[in-house]
């Protein structure tokens, strides 16, 4: 992808649209090649021949108490390694993010590690071409959306 790329800090405000997530704080993860959505319940099935998951998640930091519940398509399963090189087998989704005024498809794993302090990762596989990180900022697509409370608040970008 050719032209002006966005650059952002190193944590940043995002919305994953499709799965009905208004906002959510990510890290931006130059170390990461995939990038990765925290839950605490995972549940795989099939309808009508296509492969999903249910996807049980806290979208907020150190807040277990607010429960999202979401439905997306498995599109792959793959062994991704961690920080700490242990290698686990994670479901793939593709969704929309949205980092300030710009939405574009990303893959996804999903990973039972809900104790992580950011709920979602962001790799480099959706940063190429878009975006590049000035590590010593935060935020410089957006300040959290004032929405409120989180339940069907609207996302003001």
């Amino acid at each position: 992808m050719t032209g002006t790329k966005t650059t952002v800090g190193w944590r940043e405000w995002v919305a994953l649209p499709e799965l009905g997530v208004p906002y959510l704080k990510a890290k931006i993860d130059t170390g990461a090649r995939t990038s990765a959505l925290h839950t605490f319940l995972i549940e795989p099935f099939d309808e009508d021949g296509v492969r999903k998951v249910r996807i049980g998640l806290h979208p907020h930091q150190n807040r277990s108490d607010i429960e999202h519940f979401t439905v997306a398509e498995v599109i792959d399963e793959r062994w991704v390694s961690d920080s700490g090189g242990h290698r686990e087998k994670r479901y793939v989704i593709r969704t929309e993010l949205r980092l300030g005024a710009t939405t574009w498809p990303i893959e996804v794993t999903l990973t039972n590690r809900d104790n992580m302090r950011f709920r979602m990762l962001l790799g480099r596989t959706a940063m190429a071409g878009r975006l590049v990180v000035d590590p010593q900022s935060s935020y410089l697509a957006g300040e959290k959306p004032s929405a409120g409370k989180h339940r069907h608040a609207q996302d003001s970008g």
